[in-house]
């Protein structure tokens, strides 16, 4: 039988990010493709020193404040939920527009170890350019 659903949040900051493009458009300008290696720490309810975060990012245009476009990305977080400690992956799906990345992630099935073996849930973030730290909510269930 599953467990009850727990919430739980706290802050992540980025720690690196290296992006390159892949690809420009037809005419050197949109739609481009981008692949991007980040590093997060996570405190708070998920506690990981150090991440390891892939995106393949795609811009679609150029908004007012910024940049428009879409990204995907799978992070590997080593540490520990609420204080049980293991490693799992989530799969991360977001959109950002100017200065705003709207992001939602889910735990990859199966990809749980330690005493997360069995971790489900899903969660969001919203960052606004030039924050320091950012704020997550994380709902999960331990089998």
């Amino acid at each position: 039988m599953p467990s009850t659903p727990l919430t739980t949040n706290g802050s992540f900051t980025y720690a690196q990010w290296e992006e390159k493009t892949i690809g420009p458009g037809p005419d050197d300008r949109l739609p481009r493709l981008a692949h991007a290696t980040v590093t997060n720490g996570f405190s708070g309810g998920i506690e990981a020193d150090s991440t390891l975060c892939e995106y393949s990012i795609v811009y679609t245009g150029e908004g007012e404040s910024g940049p428009v476009g879409t990204f995907t990305g799978l992070e590997l977080l080593s540490g520990s939920v609420d204080g049980r400690e293991g490693t799992f992956v989530v799969e991360e799906r977001g959109h950002f527009e100017g200065t705003t990345v709207h992001c939602e992630f889910e735990v990859v099935a199966g990809s749980a170890t330690g005493r997360l073996t069995g971790l489900g849930g899903s969660g969001s973030f919203t960052a606004e350019r030039g924050m320091r730290a950012i704020p997550y909510t994380f709902a999960y269930t331990l089998d």
